[in-house]
Formats: C-alpha cells, sequence, structure tokens
C-alpha cells in the first residue's frame, strides 16, 4: 500500500501512514520525542551570544545595470551620496566583525531615485546575503561588497 500524507486542518503535515492507524500513531509519537529532544537541547545551549561588531568609515559597493551589462564598483565615505544613473546612493553606516574585517560587511544604505524624488531602498545590506534585503528595480541591482577599515 503505497504511503498516504496526513495533514491538519491548517494544511501542516502530521506524518504518513502505510498500513494502519497504528503505524501513524507511531510515526506521530517519534516526530513528537524528536520536537521535545530538539527543544530541550536548545534550552540547555541558551542563545548564541551577541556579536561585537566595530563602524567603518566607508565601504564598497557593487551596482549593476542589467540593460547595458556593466558594472561599477562604488567607494563611499559614511554619509556620501553617489550617483548610477537616475539613482543616488547614501552610505549611512558600515559595520563588520570586530575580530577579523574581512568576513561580513554590514552597511546602512538609502537609494532614491533622483527623477521622481522617492526612496527606493533604505535599510540595512548583508555582504553575505545580497538577496536578503535587495534593491527591488528593473534595471538597477546595488549590494555591499566590504566595509573600507582605512
Amino acid at each position: 500500500m503505497p504511503a498516504e500524507r496526513i495533514t491538519s486542518r491548517h494544511g501542516a503535515t502530521q506524518g504518513t501512514r502505510r498500513a494502519g492507524r497504528a503505524g501513524w500513531r507511531r510515526t506521530v509519537t517519534v516526530t513528537a520525542a524528536a520536537a521535545a529532544a530538539v527543544l530541550a537541547l536548545c534550552l540547555a545551549v541558551g542563545p548564541a551570544p551577541a556579536e561585537v561588531v566595530a563602524q567603518a568609515p566607508g565601504a564598497v559597493l557593487r551596482g549593476l545595470d542589467k540593460i547595458a551589462g556593466a558594472s561599477v564598483d562604488l567607494e563611499l565615505r559614511t554619509g556620501e551620496t553617489a550617483s548610477m544613473g537616475p539613482l543616488a546612493i547614501t552610505l549611512a553606516e558600515c559595520r563588520y566583525p570586530a575580530g577579523d574585517p574581512a568576513s561580513e560587511a554590514f552597511a546602512w544604505v538609502t537609494i532614491r531615485d533622483t527623477r521622481r524624488e522617492n526612496v527606493l531602498f533604505d535599510g540595512w545590506m548583508i555582504a553575505s546575503s545580497p538577496a536578503l534585503n535587495a534593491l527591488d528595480h528593473a534595471r538597477y541591482d546595488f549590494w555591499v561588497l566590504s566595509c573600507k577599515t582605512s
């Protein structure tokens, strides 16, 4: 008999059963026991310590014109604004792990369309996860590469 998926009223998977109700109960019991074990492990370990970060005086961002196929690296100091096409890119802040500046970069960036005078993006960009917080623009893409420590 093929496996049958059992779901709750809300669509969440409850488990599977093969030949009867008893097999399904065992699967749920194992799943509940596994969840209890994971929860106990998480509570025993505790929260992760906060990472110590330092502020950098600037950052390097990369801009891509998706239509022309051209990319440009923008070296910005904190508070400085650069432009690419009709967009104005302002760096407010760049932070990096204090122990290893080359490993990660967190940059607060504001991107405005100068033609319409509206803000397209205002927030943190993370070098290791460029798609996590990204500019949603039809022609241009921007992401942070690194913080400038000097």
